[in-house]
């Protein structure tokens, strides 16, 4: 919570309205407020805010400087009082570790008959690579953007590549901090969660399942923008 102009908001918002907020113990010191309160499973790496019971913004921006300004991201903002109650109640969509979200990701990739594009800050997580991997030798086109400095001898980058899937290394002097598959030109998959095993097994996470082709327009706009 490095952003003063949301610390702002909410510091006066509080004084009318109920405000609460959950962060990763890590991070309590930076807005240490009596309606915030440290999360006590793994990393807390959910990013959403449920307004008035009607409305949520999710996706994979933090709200600090760096990911307002520097890091290539993407912010959802849903009018939807169902979406918001199942998102306070974090009941049946998309939760990790609870909701296995690799398993989901898998399922949504398993179906994908036209395309693939991928953009993700670490990608680690060997299911999901391995959907890609056979989604590739399907003859099905899978495209990728990986953040450069998460490329590591954990990453998937290098398998995926050595077996011919078109990913490549983003050029952001900031991140990379996108975590999107989108499918078919069709589905969009979005939200906290990176395709690592930490996201599935041992964070709090959540990703958001869309099914709009205007939303996948817009994603596979911002796919093409952020490509070296």
């Amino acid at each position: 919570m490095g952003l003063e102009a949301v610390k702002k908001v909410l510091d006066d918002k509080d004084k009318t309205i109920e405000v609460k907020i959950i962060t990763d113990n890590d991070y309590l010191d930076k807005f240490n407020r009596s309606f915030v309160r440290a999360d006590t499973y793994g990393l807390m790496h959910n990013k959403f805010c449920i307004i008035d019971g009607k409305k949520v913004s999710t996706g994979s921006m933090n709200p600090t400087n760096n990911d307002a300004h520097r890091n290539n991201n993407n912010l959802l903002l849903i009018n939807s009082s169902i979406l918001a109650q199942n998102y306070e109640d974090e009941f049946q969509n998309y939760f990790c570790p609870e909701d296995h979200c690799a398993e989901r990701i898998n399922a949504e990739l398993r179906k994908a008959k036209e395309s693939i594009y991928v953009m993700a800050f670490s990608f680690t997580n060997e299911g999901i690579a391995n959907v890609l991997l056979l989604k590739h030798l399907e003859e099905i086109p899978v495209h990728g953007i990986m953040e450069a400095r998460q490329v590591t001898k954990y990453s998937k980058y290098d398998v995926l590549q050595y077996q011919g899937v078109d990913v490549v290394k983003d050029n952001n002097p900031g991140n990379m901090h996108h975590k999107v598959f989108i499918i078919d030109g069709k589905t969009v998959i979005t939200g906290s969660f990176n395709p690592t095993e930490g996201g599935d097994k041992r964070n709090d996470e959540n990703i958001l399942i869309i099914r709009d082709e205007r939303m996948a327009q817009k994603f596979r706009e911002e796919f093409e923008q952020i490509h070296p």
